[in-house]
């Protein structure tokens, strides 16, 4: 009896193809929504877990730490001073869906958050005080007065 063997159409490797793969299976560790197909077009989309975004900015007399918090309640939101480190918590409550409207896509992330920030030596913990206007939380830190450099006039004789 012959050996017969079977030709099959050669298989092109697509590199990206497996980078996606490896991206979907990453994503479902991580608890991250993979790339999304829709009518056979690719849309990178990942979405991440709520964290505000923050500037800090330090001038000579403060710290401030400026955080974006749009659609969130003043009432939802908590600053804290604990062992040397400022923690800013809160949660963006997510929209509920009204009758008669359908969502077509939700990409804003909702829920809880929580951002930490270990304050630097010359910061007062015990000075801290916090404003909140047109979704933007603004923490002001002062700087400790002990750890200020004094200047000394030497003397020469």
């Amino acid at each position: 009896m012959a050996n017969l063997m079977r030709w099959e159409p050669a298989t092109r490797w697509d590199p990206f193809k497996e980078l996606e793969d490896m991206q979907r299976r990453l994503s479902t560790v991580f608890g991250r929504l993979p790339v999304r197909k829709e009518g056979g077009k690719d849309e990178a989309m990942t979405v991440a877990e709520w964290a505000p975004l923050v500037d800090i900015v330090e001038d000579e007399k403060e710290y401030l730490i400026k955080a974006e918090l749009p659609e969130v309640k003043k009432e939802d939101v908590k600053v804290t001073v604990q062992d040397e480190v400022l923690t800013i918590t809160g949660e963006r409550k997510y929209e509920k869906e009204e009758k008669g409207k359908k969502y077509h896509r939700v990409e804003r992330a909702y829920g809880s958050f929580e951002r930490s920030f270990t304050l630097p030596e010359d910061a007062d913990g015990a000075k801290v005080n916090a404003e909140f206007k047109d979704g933007i939380l603004k923490v002001h830190v002062a700087k400790s007065e002990k750890v200020k450099p004094k200047s000394i006039e030497v003397k020469v004789s």
